[in-house]
């Protein structure tokens, strides 16, 4: 499996034609509390920048990007329910949704862990 990072803080996972993705540790550290999760439908197809999901904390409400193009397969509904588990493991068990890579090209367009590490330093 390797995991890749966008400028908007969304990490994908991919092991083969599988992607899962979320949000960083970065991003729900900027987000603060998170209190509601909306995520699309599974079949649902994503077009690389298109909002995959919702998130809202006590903060702000933010959009969750998606980082490639694909259908979504499966959606982790356990985050409607409890939408804090995303600040307490955002880069595991709070993924946000798995869809099928459409075009594996397009993770070129994103970065490696060192890079998005340079990247958040920088900001």
């Amino acid at each position: 499996m390797t995991t890749y990072y966008s400028k908007d803080h969304e990490w994908v996972a991919v092991e083969g034609d599988v992607a899962t993705i979320g949000i960083t540790d970065f991003a729900q550290s900027q987000l603060g509390d998170v209190v509601f999760v909306e995520l699309p439908d599974v079949g649902k197809t994503l077009a690389q920048g298109d909002e995959a999901a919702v998130v809202e904390s006590v903060k702000a409400a933010s959009e969750v990007y998606a980082p490639i193009s694909g259908d979504v397969t499966e959606a982790n509904d356990a985050l409607v329910d409890a939408p804090a588990k995303v600040n307490e493991d955002p880069e595991g068990a709070a993924w946000f949704v798995k869809m099928t890579v459409s075009d594996k090209a397009e993770l070129e367009d994103l970065m490696d862990e060192a890079a998005y590490k340079a990247f958040v330093e920088s900001l």
